[in-house]
């Protein structure tokens, strides 16, 4: 009878036991299909928010987050290795360079609430840390916080790019070439501190726009202060005809996303830095004899990809209202520049590039500037082994420039770069 008794209950606990287990193992799979049900009906809400996030790239680096997810770290790091050898118009060697031409750090992620976004990039190669004209250390290249309410629009207060083109916008991390143009280099944005905001509209079906603008201190990053009381503000609208680009492939060069559909942005740009002290505006030197110079900006571009081809075109031009002239031959470099390039992806791996620039400065510098017209071709070849993150790059060009004064007839006219690009 005791056996019996002790059986009966050992049967009775081990139906218990295996009771629970299945409760358990059912609530376990209730959550999971709950889980896939919500991800499933809110896919469009998840793709449209990181497809907006302010100047943050999603799915790389190393991410920290606590189990009760009161803040998001994302940590990268990237550099470029690069060495470069310039011709003169007889193919002798006029100079050769070999840096860290980039070394950067960043961290990315939310505090408190997805809805409140940081990012953090610091600069540590020679390139990246000179020295500005008023002696402030250059190490910080983005520091600004957003606040995100939804997938449509956000604001944010620091100091990062100012969504002015998009050759300036595009991370030096997702070029095609080496470095950007030599127009952009002249007539394009920087970084600089102040209010930014974002409205994004439309997905990647159907029409789509996107406005940016900013109200910033105007002297560019890490200046701090300025007396004279000017601001510069800035506006951006793109618009999206056939949809948005995927993988925020409008910043990224080349057409590595593999668009199977036509993809096409139009944007277009304007600035107006008020009692601006550098003679690019947000770079640049000092303008001399303590002059200030309302400095105004114009930017058109446009990106088109489909199928591995991509194909870009930037124009971009400055003026001023006063005088471009200053003193002891200081100048203000008043014109416009063009941009195009195109390129084709073999295979997902390899890349062939052609890019040509022009520089038309206005005649009342061109004795200054030292040519009419200034011209470059490059044609480059990108090994790409995981995207942008890891590639090796070579790129060659071409100067030529017209109307040249006597000074500057010994102009470099080939150069020839090697870069590996390495990132996380």
């Amino acid at each position: 009878m005791k056996r019996l008794a002790s059986a009966t209950a050992i049967l009775f606990l081990t139906l218990g036991v295996y009771a629970q287990e299945k409760t358990d193992r059912s609530s376990k799979l209730d959550r999971i299909e709950t889980f896939i049900a919500d991800s499933i009906d809110n896919t469009e809400e998840i793709l449209q928010t990181l497809q907006n996030l302010p100047n943050i790239e999603v799915g790389k680096g190393i991410t920290f987050r606590p189990k009760n997810k009161s803040y998001e770290m994302t940590l990268r790091f990237r550099m470029q290795n690069m060495v470069g050898l310039s011709f003169g118009q007889d193919f002798g060697l006029t100079e050769a360079e070999t840096q860290i031409k980039r070394l950067r750090l960043r961290f990315d992620g939310y505090i408190f609430s997805p809805k409140f976004i940081y990012s953090i990039q610091l600069g540590f190669s020679s390139y990246d840390t000179e020295v500005i004209p008023n002696g402030n250390m250059n190490l910080i290249r983005d520091a600004i916080v957003y606040f995100m309410p939804n997938s449509s629009w956000n604001i944010g207060f620091g100091q990062t790019k100012v969504k002015a083109n998009r050759a300036r916008v595009n991370s030096s991390s997702a070029l095609q070439f080496v470095d950007r143009s030599i127009v952009n280099s002249e007539f394009g944005g920087d970084r600089d501190v102040g209010f930014f905001g974002e409205y994004y509209y439309g997905d990647y079906d159907s029409f789509a726009l996107a406005a940016k603008a900013s109200v910033t201190l105007g002297e560019g990053r890490n200046w701090n202060t300025s007396s004279n009381g000017g601001f510069a503000y800035t506006g951006r609208l793109e618009l999206y005809p056939l949809g948005r680009l995927h993988g925020k492939s409008e910043y990224v060069e080349g057409d590595l996303e593999w668009e199977e559909t036509p993809k096409l942005m139009v944007g277009l740009g304007y600035t107006f830095n008020n009692k601006a002290q550098r003679t690019q505006g947000w770079k640049g030197d000092i303008l001399n004899g303590g002059q200030t110079r309302d400095i105004c900006s114009y930017y058109a571009d446009m990106v088109m990809k489909y199928k591995g081809f991509a194909l870009t075109a930037d124009y971009l031009g400055r003026y001023t209202p006063q005088s471009a002239l200053l003193p002891d031959g200081q100048f203000i470099y008043t014109g416009s520049g063009l941009n195009v390039q195109a390129s084709y992806l073999f295979d997902r791996k390899w890349e062939l590039a052609v890019r040509n620039s022009t520089m038309f400065p206005d005649s009342e510098i061109r004795s200054l500037a030292g040519y009419e017209r200034w011209n470059q071709s490059t044609i480059g070849v990108t090994r790409y082994i995981i995207g942008h993150s890891l590639k090796v790059q070579l790129d060659v060009s071409y100067n030529y420039m017209e109307g040249v004064i006597p000074a500057m007839a010994d102009y470099d006219r080939w150069g020839i770069r090697f870069q590996v690009e390495l990132g996380l």
